[in-house]
């Protein structure tokens, strides 16, 4: 039998029987973890508010030595919340939304449990924070945040040099299954034209020029979406659930979009 304790994530929880859940959490040192929680659906349960989505917390585990090696569940037996994000997060459709999309972004990143990934831990702590901070507009963040997890696993898409050949940048045309933007002689079918505008904002999401970012306008930042989103879904094979929920009504400098279109849909690119 063993204790250990980690401080993570909460990304989701199921329930489990009458009054028990099962939690699954992005923690620092092991990685991607699942743990029940027993008896915190009662009402007089004294940390079952602290082991919500979004919830930034620190966690004592107990598990026999077969539950250590992926035999069964570890058990939850103390919480002490680091940061309530939730509490901002879901108050705001926006928000919740886009916050939503960074938890299952994150699981999916880490679909081995019990394998540490401190990058994509602190990257969502970070995100989280951000969004919860409301400095910058959550569909910004949440691209930047759908950006960097993609570079981390080894998909970082080009704005600026070629994709294929490495010429410098900028080029016009973007690719989804090149990698990025590519120059005229690599162009393949298929291939769309974002205005530079929307490439440089995506650059800035990716670097975290958070200046130019909150400058973009509205329309440059729905494009760059669109984008981001073709890309994402290519290099996951599918799509995230929770995307089509996103609240894209708000823009970047441009204010709410007033086009009327339908929240989470991506505009269409020329095609080139």
């Amino acid at each position: 039998m063993s204790l250990f304790r980690d401080d993570g994530i909460v990304l989701r929880t199921q329930k489990l029987g009458e009054a028990d859940r099962i939690i699954t959490l992005l923690t620092r040192g092991h990685g991607r973890v699942r743990a029940v929680a027993r008896g915190v659906r009662r009402t007089k349960s004294k940390f079952g508010a602290r082991l919500e989505p979004f919830s930034h917390v620190d966690v004592q585990f107990f598990a026999r030595g077969s539950e250590l090696i992926g035999r069964g569940l570890p058990l939850c037996t103390q919480t002490e919340t680091i940061a309530p994000y939730g509490q901002t997060i879901v108050s705001d459709y926006a928000r919740y939304t886009a916050g939503t999309a960074m938890l299952e972004t994150a699981e999916r990143f880490t679909d081995h449990e019990g394998e540490p990934n401190v990058q994509q831990y602190l990257l969502l702590v970070g995100g989280l924070r951000t969004l919860a901070a409301g400095d910058h507009t959550p569909g910004l963040v949440l691209d930047a945040f759908l950006l960097r997890s993609l570079a981390m696993g080894g998909y970082a898409p080009s704005f600026d040099d070629c994709a294929k050949c490495g010429l410098h940048g900028p080029n016009r045309f973007f690719s989804v299954a090149s990698g990025g933007v590519v120059c005229g002689d690599c162009r393949v079918p298929g291939s769309v034209v974002p205005s530079p505008e929307t490439l440089r904002l995506l650059g800035a999401l990716l670097t975290g020029d958070w200046e130019t970012a909150d400058a973009c306008e509205a329309r440059h930042a729905r494009e760059g979406t669109g984008l981001v989103s073709a890309y994402l879904h290519w290099h996951m094979e599918r799509g995230l659930r929770s995307l089509r929920y996103v609240d894209r009504t708000q823009g970047g400098r441009g204010g709410p979009d007033a086009s009327g279109a339908r929240p989470g849909a991506e505009p269409e690119a020329r095609q080139s």
